[in-house]
């Protein structure tokens, strides 16, 4: 799931989808599906991870399997300190800029690939199993 964020949280738009979900949530119809998040932010300051911890209680209550991108295929791409850029454990992500302009660095893409791959792995060893 592609998120960008508002002061920290989710913006107005998507969580007003989601509220709009409670036939969903009562039917069950996202229980036991598989997500990861990606987060875009306008800068530093703008709290990918607190975002990704805010959209935790909506996929708990949906009953959504949350695989996050964690250390182990992105450990030196997230230390890295040549340049400025989003990620963290929770998921790639991006700084987009206060006005939006910022397109994803390499180093950022190349952190939202290796998400894809371990995710990828992660449910297709699940499935098979």
């Amino acid at each position: 799931m592609g998120i960008p964020t508002r002061y920290g949280n989710t913006p107005a738009q998507w969580k007003a989808w989601w509220d709009a979900t409670g036939s969903l949530w009562q039917q069950g119809t996202f229980w036991g599906k598989y997500a990861g998040l990606f987060i875009a932010t306008g800068g530093l300051g703008g709290d990918q991870e607190s975002t990704a911890l805010a959209i935790m209680s909506t996929l708990v209550h949906h009953g959504f399997v949350h695989v996050p991108h964690g250390y182990k295929t992105t450990f030196a791409l997230q230390a890295n300190f040549t340049e400025v850029h989003g990620g963290s454990p929770w998921g790639a992500g991006s700084f987009a800029g206060g006005d939006e302009s910022r397109q994803p660095s390499e180093l950022e893409l190349s952190m939202a690939v290796e998400q894809g791959k371990a995710f990828h792995s992660h449910v297709a060893r699940v499935s098979s199993a």
